[in-house]
């Protein structure tokens, strides 16, 4: 029986647009978080996987479920995230609910509107955030603010992926009411060049993932742990800047990722920023006499 690490890309944590259990993190965390990663590649891998089927794809999520869950042991990632998610006693949730993204991501190709491609983002990308704050034992009052930023990451993530999504899995996540909204269809997405009309729909759709970012502003602030919150001001910092590459750049034609001498400036500058805010928000309050 092959297991479901046969169909990995070879892309790990440290090829992900956002940091994943970065020395931020506490390193008593780190090992759970990538076992995380870990068994959410895997499942990533499989649903994008262009020579599966979509009733292939969804038969090698249920068998990755059933051995989340202790139903087997034929997939080495979900064992591992099963046993350390007991050593925490730990719930799979947020795990299972990340398959539910990718069998969709099997099974439907397209998506009507904001609000159509929102209720993919709650499982593909807000069981991300909460389950890194149940990791760290953060109330489950920061979900709010977590989604919102995390729903942004992976729309950034869309845009950025918009014409290879189309041309190799003809699967698009650019809402289909805001292409027609500028006169397009989904064959826009396959032109080498984007066209003015594709250009300022994609714009648009950038900007309002900036909204999302700006709902999520207070979240390092309300975390407990402050390395954590670190890591979020790192994320928030690259996230924003991407944001501002695709309301000007052309996603079908120019690079609209970091380099690694941008996200290691980025980052340090938000660790920075991130350590002053949080020194000034916990700095004990002087009473006049």
């Amino acid at each position: 029986m092959m297991d479901a690490s046969e169909f990995r890309t070879g892309k790990g944590h440290r090829d992900e647009n956002f940091p994943v259990a970065s020395w931020l993190i506490a390193p008593r965390h780190r090992a759970l978080i990538l076992a995380f990663y870990n068994f959410v590649r895997s499942a990533d891998d499989i649903a994008d996987h262009p020579s599966l089927s979509a009733q292939e794809k969804v038969a090698w999520l249920d068998r990755m479920e059933a051995d989340l869950v202790g139903g087997g042991d034929g997939n080495a990632a979900a064992v591992a995230l099963r046993a350390a998610l007991a050593k925490r006693n730990m719930s799979p949730q947020h795990a299972q609910d990340l398959l539910k993204a990718f069998r969709l991501d099997a099974t439907k190709l397209r998506y009507s509107d904001w609000d159509d491609l929102m209720g993919y983002c709650a499982y593909s990308a807000m069981p991300v955030g909460r389950f890194v704050l149940d990791v760290h034992g953060e109330s489950r009052s920061t979900w709010p603010t977590s989604d919102a930023i995390c729903a942004a990451l992976q729309v950034i993530n869309h845009i950025q992926d918009c014409a290879a999504d189309y041309r190799n899995l003809d699967r698009v996540y650019i809402p289909l009411d805001a292409l027609a909204a500028h006169g397009l269809v989904v064959t826009a997405l396959g032109a080498p060049k984007a066209s003015p009309e594709l250009r300022a729909c994609l714009a648009g759709l950038a900007q309002r993932t900036d909204g999302l970012l700006r709902q999520g502003d207070a979240l390092p602030s309300l975390v407990q742990d402050w390395r954590l919150a670190l890591e979020i001001s790192v994320i928030q910092a690259l996230a924003q800047r991407l944001t501002r590459i695709l309301m000007q750049r052309d996603p079908l034609s120019e690079r609209v990722h970091l380099g690694k001498g941008a996200v290691a400036g980025f980052s340090l500058m938000a660790v920075f920023k991130g350590l002053t805010r949080r020194a000034g928000h916990h700095a004990p309050s002087v009473t006049q006499p």
